[in-house]
């Protein structure tokens, strides 16, 4: 028998497609998942300790009656209609409420619940780069930068950002889903294609681009079109590509206008001659070259960045060089080297919403923005390194080196960043000490003095927020809040006008002044205060609650019961509202209603004396 007779296993074709190959995943792929996960869990450990922070966190969970309630009909159909904090994302409501539902307000299981959302992005990513390109190692390599990278700290550390990791995680299983449509078509791949898209602008409208991203991908790693016809495979024109994403691309129109209209009405949205659009184009420039310097050197991260001062001339002109060559060396490479056009092109476009030319907050620039956009230049870093070295036999292990140094010295920075977000004294004694002036860090490191009723250090530091940003209206609110509750009411007065000449409709300023008029026996402006607050922010129960007593002292009873009653339907939990109530319905002798109330309000608070007193006072007049 020749030995050729001996072989019985089949050799695979050497012409065998990439994508072929790639499908099948063995025990080296499942150990780079595991030691992703074990990674992050390592890194993102604390957290598990961690508590809600002042900055969002009560505005999506804490102090947010909807979301305290868990999963209701009327919660989520509020999550489906509201705008509530300047957005449209309900997806990313149902899962707060989802959270609170199973774990109350125990923050860390909010938290663990975001790391797992970023484990999971992490290993799907590393399968669809390994299972596109048949890469292994520089699959796991990207996947592993993303993982690890200290700038994403902010989107996993940070309750509030449940925003990213849900939508990060949809966008990635839209990479997915996207991949199997394109190896075989039909109407319900592509059905799946577009609700995983659906799903990921609901959780955060950022995604807008992921159309965009689709066809990018088309070129590499999916090789749909070729720069060069001599290229094999199966290519298709441009308009057949760009046709196949036109209902994703409908979608992603959708979220944009929904979106632009919630950041309108919340007053998220600068207006123009605030920041005029030369001044727009200026930061986002300098921003895409500083987000590249934070992702080769991520030092000096803090949660909030202050303002930018007006750049100088050779400042912008050399963001803007340093941006044309970059783009001209990857087009002029894209024949040979299309991973690098898409990748720039990925992490240029990815940024577009977030980059200032919609100027949304006064904030430059974010960590939390790189967390998508920063996948682009990861694959341009490790595929561009292979590439260089892979020839060189003498140099052939400088990619795998470099690659275990960078990821050990993110891991590292990354683990001493969730350190900072442990509670709020820490994040934003950190945000000051690396930002320097810094008015939004002075103002919610005072929130959080305030909150440890350390108010003369919570004075201080907001008397520093309005000096480094006069027309800081939430901070001259804030100032008036703590020199009222220290009995200075002519400075308060004058700081809540302040406020309210920065912020006119602002509602948190006119509740605070309309108490302080309250207490002044200044009814009439007080009541018109509260009004006014309701007219911005008809949701918030405490106003309604204090317009109720207002009213009650006038003697409009029938007016204040029907605030009460505002004020439960916005606030259902809220103790003192129905104690309130029951008090006022015993002045106007529905002894029945009010006894309804106050129990209501002792089951709610069953420390709550004066509404034991007053039930037991119903009782004795039986």
């Amino acid at each position: 028998m020749s030995a050729r007779g001996k072989s019985t296993r089949r050799s695979r074709p050497k012409s065998e497609p990439a994508s072929e190959r790639s499908l099948r995943f063995g025990r080296r792929e499942w150990l780079v998942c595991a030691g992703l996960a074990l990674g992050i869990a390592a890194i993102y450990a604390p957290v598990a300790t961690h508590g809600f922070v002042n900055w969002d966190d009560p505005e999506y969970v804490t102090n947010n009656p909807m979301v305290r309630r868990g999963i209701t009909l009327v919660g989520l159909w509020w999550a489906s209609t509201t705008t509530h904090a300047a957005n449209w994302h309900p997806v990313t409501w149902l899962s707060h409420m989802v959270d609170v539902q199973i774990f109350g307000l125990q923050a860390g299981w909010h938290h663990i619940v975001s790391v797992l959302l970023h484990i999971t992005s992490s290993v799907l990513l590393f399968g669809w780069l390994r299972r596109t390109t048949g890469a292994f190692g520089r699959s796991a390599v990207v996947a592993a930068l993303f993982a690890v990278h200290p700038t994403h700290v902010e989107s996993v550390a940070w309750v509030a950002e449940r925003k990213d990791t849900l939508s990060t995680v949809f966008l990635m299983v839209s990479l997915w889903t996207y991949t199997e449509y394109v190896r075989r078509p039909s109407r319900w791949r592509y059905l799946a294609v577009f609700v995983s898209v659906a799903l990921g602008l609901m959780a955060k409208p950022m995604l807008v681009t992921l159309p965009f991203v689709l066809l990018l991908v088309d070129v590499w790693p999916l090789r749909r079109f070729s720069f060069s016809q001599q290229e094999g495979g199966k290519w298709l024109p441009p308009w057949r590509l760009v046709t196949e994403k036109l209902p994703l691309l409908a979608l992603s129109v959708a979220s944009a206008v929904a979106t632009f209209v919630a950041q309108s009405r919340g007053g998220a949205v600068a207006r123009l001659d605030a920041y005029p659009f030369g001044l727009r184009a200026v930061n986002a420039l300098i921003s895409y070259v500083a987000y590249i310097g934070q992702a080769f050197w991520p030092a000096r991260l803090a949660v909030v960045y202050p303002p930018r001062a007006v750049p100088a001339v050779w400042t912008v002109a050399a963001a803007f060089a340093t941006l044309v060559l970059i783009t001209a060396l990857v087009i002029r490479s894209a024949t040979r080297r299309p991973y690098a056009l898409v990748g720039w092109l990925w992490y240029l476009g990815t940024l577009v919403p977030v980059i200032g030319l919609v100027q949304v907050g006064s904030q430059p620039m974010a960590d939390r923005y790189t967390y998508v956009p920063l996948i682009g230049l990861f694959i341009i870093v490790v595929w561009g390194a292979h590439d260089l070295f892979a020839g060189r036999v003498a140099w052939r292990s400088v990619p795998a080196v470099g690659a275990a140094i960078a990821i050990s010295a993110c891991a590292v920075l990354a683990r001493a960043q969730v350190g900072y977000w442990r509670d709020d004294l820490t994040l934003w004694t950190h945000a000051l000490a690396v930002t320097g002036p810094n008015s939004r860090a002075h103002n919610n490191l005072a929130n959080a003095l305030s909150d440890r009723h350390d108010v003369a250090d919570a004075i201080a530091h907001y008397r520093e927020a309005v000096k480094i940003k006069p027309d800081f209206g939430e901070a001259h609110s804030n100032l008036a809040n703590s020199l009222a509750g220290q009995g200075m009411v002519d400075e308060a007065e004058r700081e809540y006008e302040a406020a309210l000449r920065y912020r006119p409709t602002d509602p948190f300023a006119h509740n605070g002044l309309g108490s302080l008029l309250d207490e002044q026996g200044k009814l009439a402006e007080a009541i018109s205060h509260y009004e006014a607050a309701l007219r911005t922010a008809p949701d918030m129960a405490d106003v309604h609650n204090n317009l109720a007593v207002a009213l009650t002292k006038q003697g409009r009873l029938d007016d204040a019961i029907s605030e009460f009653l505002q004020a439960i339907r916005a606030n259902p939990s809220g103790a003192s509202f129905h104690y309130n109530l029951g008090v006022t319905l015993i002045q106007r002798g529905d002894s029945a209603q009010a006894r309804k109330h106050l129990e209501a309000a002792l089951e709610l608070n069953p420390g709550f004396d004066a509404a034991r007193q007053a039930l037991g006072a119903l009782a004795s007049k039986r």
